[in-house]
């Protein structure tokens, strides 16, 4: 199973999508194992985005995620992470697929409404900036059985 860090943008809190963006996840089959609701500070943001440092976006961006609370969320699941990214769609909205949250959601290509991490190895970091020990937690959820076939012994 894989753990992805998602990140409900300051767009999507303030037009009230946090529910629908949650239950699309979970509809999936996610599990949702760590939440909080939190104002990013700039300190945060800029470790955040550091990678995006000498971009000419950048001082938009951390304006931009330090203007309102987000709703961090960490999902499990059998290949989270590329389940998460497809279900989120193109960066900008108005190039994103239907059916995807910021296709069904967006059109601008500054607010896109979502983060997702975009490798194990991302979101093992931003999972570390935004949650502390023992905010993730391990849970099982009898619906699993039905969200996954264990018949070979590993979930498919």
């Amino acid at each position: 199973m894989e753990t992805t860090l998602i990140i409900l943008k300051p767009d999507a809190v303030q037009r009230g999508l946090m529910g629908r963006i949650i239950s699309r996840f979970e509809d999936k089959g996610l599990q949702v194992v760590g939440g909080k609701f939190m104002k990013i500070s700039d300190e945060l943001a800029a470790t955040h985005y550091a990678d995006h440092k000498e971009r000419p976006f950048y001082p938009g961006l951390v304006g931009f995620m330090t203007s309102s609370p987000v709703l961090v969320l960490a999902l499990r699941g059998n290949g989270a992470i590329a389940i998460c990214r497809s279900m989120m769609g193109a960066t900008f909205g108005f190039k994103a697929d239907p059916g995807t949250i910021r296709g069904d959601f967006g059109v601008s290509s500054s607010f896109n409404l979502i983060h997702g991490s975009d490798s194990p190895e991302a979101a093992s970091r931003e999972l570390g900036l935004f949650f502390n020990d023992g905010e993730v937690l391990d849970w099982s959820r009898p619906g699993d059985a039905w969200v996954y076939d264990m018949s070979s012994g590993t979930p498919e």
